[in-house]
């Protein structure tokens, strides 16, 4: 009699606690134990175990993410496997919808399913039918166990129990419950006292780093210290809100008396409030921003970072900037290995300003997106002499305007090293074409991606966009003024008012060698002069590139191709 063909038996086994997990005998070794002792009963079958454990002990049915189910469900895949040995239908899983992609990927490797104490076959209807039934009952008591702990929770706060949590600062944890520490006490009062002399949260962070305040340093159940930290604006903004200061315990929205003795006194709380909002509101409306920032909130980088608005000032100049939040709070994420950007605004701004105008002058794309072939001949004029119109008074706008048109048909701006991508809200869009809404069928957003290239000057980024398109910057002044300075040496030496350079260094009070530098911007190419003057010159393009290119040729045609204009002129 011919052998019959080998089945080898995978058998997985799952408790939802650690709890007994250290005992030599547990309960993932007597599931083992009964799973090996079907296996047995079922030789004359040609069955065997196979010697891989697929244990995950102290790991919850309700997701997918256990290592063991992983490995189980690779070696399905590489077909190491031809029948699953659970001991119970929820030690393989509990939730209905895991359950139908596990038994997808056991149907498609013609894999079985056996539960030994409950007999279900998954290869038959009726098998899966029982199993749904199971698991229906199993997902239910899982739903029905977090109701009691969510029912308890809100009771023990209602009662205004503390339930556990990031300890806030001032307190400490006695027999699961809130007790003042004096020492820690005496910074929250220090720091809701400043901040009404402060009046700002940034100045009250800058006041508490220079005297060396920190965060509360303590050991957490494992022995990790954690705390000892420089405390930051975002960690104020929620000390200064949080009400357990004056006695208050929340849940869900709700406030409810706390059994802890307050630190802050309700007047001074109410005071902090007050001006916490006052500010807030303050800052929305934009009444204390000289210039408000058009992109606030919008930009961000590859990994998911908000660039915040930031501005610096030499001497009477403000410069506004976009940087990433690891530059604000002094320190690197540790959750992403996230880049530092530090973007001039105006750049940006004008990047993405020049995106939705090149959007709103490309017809071709407008009849595509809003599907203008569907209207009549007049109606599509009249979107298009629309979107014209858009497009030609977003030249026309001051800051503010500016603002409001990109906070309304912006949705997003993400910056990497090699692209930038502008997500437009089509929703926004339509109703400034005057366009009737969308149906189920069509996007709310349309995106444009460009090459970009990232140029670093000094501490920031500048950014060259697509093609050799470059993107508008601002007109450098220190490029105009070395330009202007050379030009002016050259004639004094050309009308003979001066004989060599080292005139010019002591009338000056420059090294010779600076003026050295110079004199080369004397004989750039007259369209680059133009472009410096009109500010339109390559972002990259700086005073000390220029004075220090040795490479340089003195022939017009060929500048234009080595400082980067080479797709703007034709010679």
């Amino acid at each position: 009699m011919a052998d019959r063909k080998r089945t080898r038996c995978a058998i997985y086994t799952r408790k939802s606690s650690e709890e007994g997990l250290e005992q030599d005998f547990n309960s993932l070794d007597a599931q083992r134990e009964a799973c090996e002792a079907y296996v047995l009963s079922q030789k004359h079958e040609g069955w065997t175990v196979l010697s891989d454990r697929y244990d995950d002990g102290g790991f919850s049915g309700g997701n997918m993410e256990r290592p063991g189910l992983v490995r189980l469900l690779d070696d399905i895949r590489a077909k190491r496997v031809d029948v699953i040995v659970v001991y119970k239908v929820d030690r393989l899983t509990r939730s209905l919808a895991d359950f139908a992609k596990i038994v997808e990927v056991f149907d498609a490797q013609g894999i079985s399913f056996v539960a030994v104490t409950q007999q279900f076959n998954t290869t038959t209807s009726m098998g899966r039918l029982t199993l749904n039934v199971l698991l229906s009952f199993a997902q239910f008591e899982r739903e029905i166990a977090g109701e009691r702990i969510r029912d308890k929770f809100r009771a023990s706060r209602q009662k205004g129990m503390w339930m556990g949590g990031s300890v806030p600062l001032g307190y400490e944890v006695k027999d699961r419950a809130l007790v003042i520490n004096e020492i820690e006490a005496a910074k929250v009062r220090l720091i809701y006292k400043q901040y009404m002399e402060l009046g700002s949260v940034r100045d009250l962070a800058g006041y508490l780093d220079s005297n060396g305040i920190r965060s509360h340093r303590r050991a957490t159940q494992s022995g990790k210290v954690i705390g000892g930290h420089r405390i930051t604006r975002g960690s104020l903004y929620l000390l200064l809100q949080n009400p357990v200061y004056i006695g208050i315990v929340v849940h869900k929205g709700t406030r409810h008396p706390g059994l802890h003795q307050p630190i802050i006194e309700q007047a001074l709380w109410d005071q902090v409030q007050a001006s916490l909002s006052e500010n807030r509101v303050e800052h929305r409306s934009q009444t204390r921003a000289r210039v408000p920032s058009p992109l606030a909130g919008l930009v961000f980088d590859s990994s998911g970072e908000r660039l915040t608005p930031t501005h610096s000032r030499r001497a009477s100049l403000r410069y506004r900037y976009y940087v990433s939040q690891t530059l604000v709070i002094g320190r690197p994420r540790s959750d992403v290995a996230s880049k530092r950007w530090r973007i001039p605004a105006i750049e940006l701004e004008n990047t993405v300003q020049a995106a939705l105008t090149s959007f709103l002058d490309d017809q071709s794309e407008l009849n595509s997106i809003f599907q203008l072939g569907q209207m009549t001949p007049v109606e599509t004029t009249a979107v298009l002499e629309s979107a014209t119109s858009l497009s030609l008074s977003l030249g026309k706008l001051d800051l503010a305007q500016l603002r409001k048109a990109l906070q309304t048909y912006v949705a997003r701006v993400e910056i990497s090293d090699t692209t930038i991508a502008v997500t437009l809200s089509l929703t926004e869009l339509r109703h400034a074409l005057r366009l009737s809404p969308p149906n189920g069928g069509q996007s709310h957003v349309h995106t444009i991606v460009a090459p970009v290239r990232v140029t670093k000057r000094g501490v920031e980024q500048r950014l060259v966009v697509g093609g050799g398109v470059m993107t508008p910057v601002k007109r450098d002044e220190t490029l105009v003024k070395a330009v202007a300075r050379a030009c002016a040496w050259f004639d004094d030496i050309r009308m003979g008012k001066i004989a060599d350079l080292s005139e010019i260094a002591i009338r000056e009070k420059l090294p010779r060698s600076y003026v050295q530098a110079h004199l080369p911007l004397a004989f750039l190419a007259p369209r680059i002069v133009q472009a410096i003057l009109d500010g339109t010159q390559p972002a990259d393009l700086s005073a000390k590139q220029l004075m220090y290119r040795t490479d340089l040729s003195v022939e017009w045609a060929k500048q234009t191709s080595q400082l980067g204009f080479a797709d703007w002129y034709r010679q």
